[in-house]
């Protein structure tokens, strides 16, 4: 018991020294103050009101345009360019931690209780990210990660909201999770990514991984979904949801990505 109050008191710690340091941040939840029960000395956060009209996230995209779907991406990315640029690496980008006040088109990264401060070359916990936006990393235990698993994490989320199907990558559990992946991204990419780290895979994933072609991504287009999908877009989720972590593409340069031309092009005209 003792020794979870202590690394509790340690999370909280960390979460509030990297909500500090993200303090006024592009798209970053504030904080706003820290009290403390006075009896345990427990600190509870005191954070930004974001009105999201108690509306669910996921009967939220399903009312967006393919010009909402743009923005709000463009949006998170600049949070994810903000955050990596502190040094800070968020681990749990997924739509719960996603606040948008859609009125007002106000959007905020929120939960940093997974965050951590990234050194390059330090070896980190691979239980981080919920299960349908873990990078291919976390599930083959590949500790030497870095700021491209939000990336990935995203990347989930844009698959899953241009194709109308959240989550994009359901596994049943963790082993299950990069099956799901393998059947989209192929298991070819997938060995030559495990060769290249010099990663020996799970044996458990002997009976259930099998072999697999990749699926191009024109696949997942029917009636339901295509008047939110382009070549641009399909072009940029290929760039974020690859399985070598080192090729993914930053937050900078999928902001200069030619799949948010329109959002540059509106915000200049109501300048």
């Amino acid at each position: 018991m003792l020794i979870d109050f202590i690394v509790k008191k340690t999370k909280i710690r960390r979460e509030i020294k990297i909500l500090q340091t993200l303090k006024n941040g592009v798209n970053i939840i504030n904080l706003i103050d820290v009290v403390r029960d006075p009896m345990t000395k427990t600190p509870a956060l005191i954070m930004e009101y974001v009105d999201t009209g108690d509306v669910d996230f996921r009967t939220l995209y399903k009312s967006f345009t393919e010009f909402d779907i743009r923005y709000y991406m463009y949006e998170i990315l600049r949070a994810l360019d903000y955050c990596h640029s502190k040094g800070i690496t968020h681990r749990d980008v997924k739509p719960h931690n996603i606040m948008i006040d859609h009125a007002n088109r106000k959007l905020r990264l929120i939960d940093w209780g997974l965050a951590e401060f990234y050194h390059p070359g330090q070896e980190y916990n691979v239980r981080v990210a919920s299960r349908y936006f873990k990078g291919p990393e976390l599930l083959i235990d590949l500790q030497t990660y870095d700021y491209s698993l939000d990336i990935w994490s995203l990347g989930c989320m844009f698959a899953g909201m241009i194709f109308q199907k959240e989550p994009f990558f359901q596994g049943k559990d963790n082993y299950d999770q990069l099956v799901k992946i393998a059947k989209v991204l192929g298991t070819d990419e997938l060995y030559a990514y495990i060769e290249k780290y010099n990663v020996t895979l799970d044996s458990h994933y002997d009976d259930i991984l099998g072999q697999h072609s990749k699926k191009p991504w024109h696949k997942f287009i029917n009636s339901q979904n295509e008047h939110l999908v382009s070549e641009e877009a399909l072009d940029l989720l290929s760039k974020m949801l690859r399985y070598d972590h080192a090729e993914r593409i930053t937050p900078k340069d999928a902001m200069e990505h030619s799949y948010f031309k329109p959002i540059k092009e509106h915000a200049a005209k109501t300048k």
